[in-house]
């Protein structure tokens, strides 16, 4: 496959750990230059600029908030400063709230979801990326070649009980990627959506119970969890050369669920 990101200029928000760091190495061993955010944990960001290098890339560690619109400026604009532009966006940061499920946590009925949980959840799913794509767009237009990846969830389309607001959120990204795929294509920029299932990343690992994981797998046609790097490869094709033509589409990376 040949993804000529060598040099490239990729951001990859949300990276010090999970798909997000997997999805910086994959770029890093095809030469990319890398810049990698974080939001609390440096030193996983730090780590994960280590391996970067280690893997053939050049590597820029940059602090980002998904809820601060300033400080996603920031980012892009360090960004900028240090290489001129960016080529690649992988938009995979989560703010995590209580609306957001996460593995071993029960998650509460729709009707006693509370309307706070339901806006914060939209506003760092949805306005988070959408704060991230206007800041980049500009960085990228003028360079004749783009993508931009949205990391969604197999939520986004069959949900799940206590899950009605991070659904509702991660399909908002669907509908999303559909018009500015349109609006971008002008540019040679391709916009599309990756829709993984439960992946066996850190947090999950260290999380959910064993025999959970083992029975989620069972449901699948697969008959197994993704890892991080099975999604990183799927971003990678999609944010490269290698899509020649894909745009406005989302992969679904769920094991056949």
């Amino acid at each position: 496959m040949e993804t000529a990101v060598r040099d490239k200029v990729v951001l990859v928000t949300g990276a010090s750990s999970g798909i997000g760091r997997a999805t910086a190495l994959a770029y890093a061993a095809d030469g990319a230059r890398v810049a990698v955010t974080f939001h609390d944990n440096k030193d996983g960001a730090d780590e994960t600029a280590r391996l970067v290098r280690e893997a053939g890339g050049s590597a820029l560690v940059v602090r980002y908030d998904l809820t601060d619109l300033e400080s996603i400026r920031a980012a892009v604009d360090a960004v900028v400063s240090e290489w001129g532009g960016i080529d690649v966006l992988v938009a995979s940061a989560i703010a995590w709230s209580d609306g957001i499920p996460r593995p071993g946590r029960p998650m509460p009925k729709f009707e006693d979801v509370p309307s706070a949980t339901w806006q914060e959840v939209l506003r760092t799913t949805v306005d988070g990326v959408y704060h991230t794509i206007q800041a980049a767009v500009p960085a990228m237009r003028g360079r004749e070649w783009g993508r931009i990846v949205m990391m969604s969830c197999g939520l986004a389309e069959y949900g799940m009980v206590g899950g009605t607001a991070y659904s509702a959120a991660k399909a908002a990204l669907l509908g999303m990627a559909r018009s500015l795929a349109w609006e971008l294509a002008p540019e040679s920029i391709l916009v599309n959506v990756v829709l993984p299932g439960q992946t066996l990343t850190e947090n999950v690992v260290r999380f959910a119970p064993p025999q959970a994981l083992e029975a989620k797998a069972k449901t699948l046609a697969s008959g197994k969890l993704s890892v991080p790097s099975d999604v990183a490869n799927a971003v990678l094709f999609l944010g490269s050369a290698a899509n020649g033509n894909i745009t406005g589409q989302a992969l679904r990376f769920t094991g056949g669920a």
